[in-house]
């Protein structure tokens, strides 16, 4: 029986005392490798060319220093957008609607963005503490400010995708527990509604994984 309503997000899957829970997030490296021998079809040939136009997009947004770089942010958002649709399925543990595994995304990203900027564009790093034009007796403020919301990067980033995943399952999981408590005239407009949720949190799961690889990219653009 379930006393807590977010104990939704963290469902006692185990078999033989072990947690089996997160073993979902691993599926993606099962399905990969199809790519490689699989006859060419019309969804691989779609995805494809959603990947050619992420590189393209991820090498502008990066400029000349990209040198490969943008398949580290192709397999980011490979990734989130995998285990995002995963949690829609019935009896799936949702992996991106918690803070631990956005937090291990993005802050080795961060961190490893800091380490490169500082050891080899220090320079530059501080240029980006004070914006062009800043008055003299602003640029206190101003290196204060950045610096916070520098260090507070990886938590957006990580809490951003947490809240969007929890919020949406959540609202559906309220919806469907009112479906034993209500006519049965009401349960057409219920499933309607839960439909619409669904294709909602298909569009949140593709969006959310976009943003997040968007906005790593533009981070690691800034320290080269």
């Amino acid at each position: 029986m379930m006393t807590n309503l977010f104990s939704i997000f963290d469902p006692s899957t185990n078999m033989f005392n072990l947690s089996l829970n997160w073993l979902s997030t691993l599926l993606c490296f099962i399905f990969m490798p199809y790519n490689f021998w699989m006859i060419p079809n019309r969804f691989l040939v779609f995805w494809n060319l959603i990947m050619n136009k992420l590189h393209n997009e991820f090498k502008t947004l990066m400029g000349n220093n990209s040198q490969g770089s943008t398949f580290i942010f192709i397999s980011l958002f490979t990734f989130i957008l995998f285990n995002n649709f995963l949690g829609l399925f019935p009896y799936i543990f949702t992996s991106t609607s918690h803070l631990i595994l956005s937090l291990s995304m993005s802050l080795p990203l961060w961190l490893a963005f800091m380490l490169f900027g500082w050891m080899n564009n220090t320079q530059q790093m501080f240029y980006h503490m004070i914006p062009q034009g800043t008055p003299n007796i602003l640029m206190p403020f101003m290196v204060l400010i950045e610096t916070i919301s520098n260090i507070i990067r990886p938590g957006t980033l990580a809490v951003r995708l947490t809240a969007n995943m929890i919020a949406g399952h959540l609202l559906m999981t309220l919806l469907s527990n009112t479906g034993t408590n209500i006519p049965s005239y009401f349960i057409f407009i219920l499933m309607f509604i839960q439909i619409l949720l669904i294709i909602l949190e298909s569009a949140v799961a593709i969006i959310q994984s976009y943003v997040i690889s968007i906005l790593s990219t533009l981070y690691s653009s800034e320290v080269n």
